[in-house]
């Protein structure tokens, strides 16, 4: 990119860590009501729904200072960061939902050192540090001596340091933070819970002259949304429900303004997930765009990316930590496929003439989701679509089959070759050795010439991922190994010498960890050619259909409620009723508000499991037994998708940001609006 890392980084190094020194230590404290009650400018700057651009503008206009603006966040965690769940009995044990709790429990720990989180009143659970109790190491300032390091250098130069200068962050804490505590939401005897190095994106970040203000809480080790250290997060527009995983905390930090954006991790819906549900932008870049080095447990489908309120705000974040790492050999792959300009700048277009979209009825057809489970979220796709119309784009709608279904039939035997062999005995039959008893070869290039004959009804929904083994374990082992921790250096260490919440809904995460750790064979081959298949198979469609992106629901599915069954798997559908097969292969997408529920149906226990109305597929026999409530009254959040060709952000920016500013659908949480006394 024009602007390069190298220089990003070297504006500000020494400024912000060099000149830390214990003077700040010992500095006055305000009270957090003299924080709720700073006012700067009163009628022109609020902290609620600020942008980036917005606080950079009463940064340099002289109406607020970094310091003030951290103290309104924290003002604002202190009131809406509570326990959002009833926990009788304790932390790691059953929870029970609370209808318009208080708080959202979002945030972890927090960048404050014991003196400053002692005088905010937050408990010792939010220390930086569980191992290091003094924590008074100079070269670890926290999140207020970072802002008066940023306030001072704009006082001598009167320029902000970059382009992230007193913007405010969040982190899923399955990322390294040097000086706060990292173990992907779990209770685990670390020797030291600070890892020694920042992740890759988080150097980036801080030499931008972003605060890291917290942590965000996330589903334990990256599934779900609870964890055994952090505790239950909730969803800000329905404080009974789920707020998507595992990234929730990272999500709805951002919807109820308690930090200006936040960092989460996807490997199926993680980012987009959490986004939708809180009513937000997120985006899943392309695989190889941004460094996963510092993260636990990378894997081949994982991704890191930003969840913002605005889609301009989530570009400025892609800006700064986009680009090429010598330590994560997959960012190799976008060197010379990253834009001139940074990305922020693609998205202020209001047209959308000349792109053309298509739309994946796959994901949206109503013979075959044709129940009230998914008729509100199919409906607000269609308005969706005909907004997209209206601002000039192109729609290219599918035929009956499905946008993809003639290009899979086409090219997916071949590309899959043994693997589809196997999962079509009739066709390719073998003998009681497993040997070929055709010339599998032939056969093959009989469907090549004649895609007629290729059997079934095939769609994007009903291709399966492909199978990996060892994948957890070793990114697992890597990680500590790396880390290097003298008392948690294995999965064995994880399993072994940690605590465990008791949750029947969200399932047991030490026998999660131990599945992962029985593995004697490391062997992802499957997955490495199931991604090279699809995404050749979706080049292929977008370029004979001359497509700039593709368009379609983020999910079909609300969220529900806590303490009820998960919805079972139909049609492609998965965790959290989103779509996610396309994602896993390395596409990046996007998703953008696009409205909110008026009613819902819910999942309750039951006698059986009947499939979801127009369905057409039996349940899953190990799906628990439920049966569908509603209509529920509920107004939830509902997000949109765009998803294009590999290192297409660009593109996708630009069709989102039109949407945004043509539709307007963000609304933040109004049970967490305003303090009384904050402007």
């Amino acid at each position: 990119m024009a602007i390069s890392y190298e220089h990003r980084t070297g504006v500000i190094k020494s400024a912000l860590y060099a000149g830390v020194c214990a003077a700040l230590l010992g500095a006055a404290l305000p009270s957090v009501s003299a924080a709720a009650d700073i006012a700067h400018d009163k009628q022109t700057f609020h902290v609620e729904e600020a942008t980036i651009a917005q606080i950079q503008s009463a940064i340099l206009s002289r109406q607020i200072t970094v310091t003030e603006l951290v103290k309104l966040y924290l003002a604002r965690i202190k009131a809406y960061n509570g326990v959002a769940v009833d926990e009788p009995q304790g932390i790691l044990g059953p929870i029970k939902p609370l209808a318009h709790a208080k708080g959202i429990n979002a945030l972890g720990t927090l960048n404050l050192r014991p003196a400053a989180r002692k005088q905010w009143g937050f408990d010792d659970r939010k220390a930086r540090s569980m191992t290091d109790s003094v924590d008074d190491n100079p070269a670890m300032p926290d999140a207020l001596e970072t802002a008066a390091k940023l306030d001072e250098e704009f006082s001598r130069t009167g320029k902000l340091v970059g382009p992230l200068h007193g913007v405010v962050f969040s982190i899923k804490d399955q990322y390294d933070t040097f000086d706060m505590r990292t173990t992907s939401g779990a209770d685990a005897a670390y020797a030291n819970d600070r890892p020694p190095k920042d992740s890759t994106f988080v150097t980036r970040l801080r030499a931008a002259g972003a605060i890291i203000l917290a942590k965000s809480n996330m589903g334990e080790y990256a599934s779900g949304f609870r964890s055994s250290f952090g505790g239950t997060v909730v969803n800000p527009y329905a404080t009974d429900r789920t707020p998507g995983g595992s990234s929730g905390g990272s999500a709805t930090s951002v919807a109820a303004n308690l930090v200006t954006v936040a960092i989460a991790e996807e490997s199926g819906p993680s980012v987009r997930a959490p986004a939708q549900y809180a009513n937000a932008v997120g985006i899943a870049p392309t695989q190889e765009l941004v460094s996963r080095i510092g993260m636990m447990n990378i894997g081949l489908n994982t991704r890191v990316g930003p969840i913002a309120r605005t889609v301009e705000d989530s570009a400025r974040v892609l800006s700064v930590i986009a680009g090429y790492d010598p330590k994560d050999e997959l960012t190799a792959f976008g060197i010379g496929r990253t834009p001139d300009k940074p990305y922020e700048t693609f998205t202020h277009e209001k047209s959308l003439k000349g792109v053309r979209i298509g739309v994946l009825r796959e994901y949206m057809d109503r013979k075959v989701f044709s129940g009230p489970l998914y008729a509100n979220n199919i409906d607000l796709a269609e308005r969706a679509i005909e907004d997209l119309r209206k601002l000039g784009a192109t729609i290219v709608d599918a035929p009956p089959e499905g946008l993809f279904t003639a290009y899979i039939r086409r090219y997916d035997p071949g590309l899959m070759n043994v693997a589809w062999t196997k999962m079509h005995p009739e066709l390719f039959p073998v003998d009681s050795a497993g040997k070929p008893t055709s010339d599998q070869v032939t056969g093959l290039l009989e469907l090549a010439m004649d895609p007629a004959k290729v059997p079934g009804d095939i769609t994007l929904r009903d291709i399966a991922p492909a199978a990996f083994v060892g994948e957890s374990k070793y990114g697992f082992d890597r990680y500590l190994r790396e880390r290097g921790d003298a008392n948690i250096k294995t999965l064995d260490d994880l399993i072994n010498k940690a605590k465990f919440f008791d949750d029947p809904y969200e399932g047991g995460k030490k026998e999660t960890l131990q599945n992962d750790d029985k593995p004697i064979v490391l062997d992802n081959t499957a997955r490495l050619q199931r991604r090279f298949a699809i995404q050749q198979i979706l080049l292929q469609g977008m370029a004979d259909l001359h497509l700039d992106a593709v368009v379609y629901p983020t999910g079909l599915l609300p969220p529900r409620k806590i303490n009820t069954p998960r919805d079972p798997s139909y049609h492609g559908i998965g965790n959290y009723g989103m779509w996610t097969f396309l994602g896993i292969q390395g596409f990046p997408a996007i998703t953008v508000p696009m409205g909110f529920t008026k009613e819902v149906y819910d999942r309750a226990p039951g006698k059986s499991l009947p499939p979801p109305p127009g369905s057409g597929s039996s349940p899953p026999e190990t799906a628990p037994p439920t049966n569908l409530v509603g209509p529920v009254q509920v107004k939830v959040p509902v997000g949109i998708d765009f998803l294009g060709r590999p290192f297409s952000e660009p593109t996708l920016l630009k069709i989102a940001a039109a949407y945004e500013a043509g539709t307007h659908h963000r609304m933040p949480p109004p049970e967490f609006g305003p303090l009384p006394s904050s402007h």
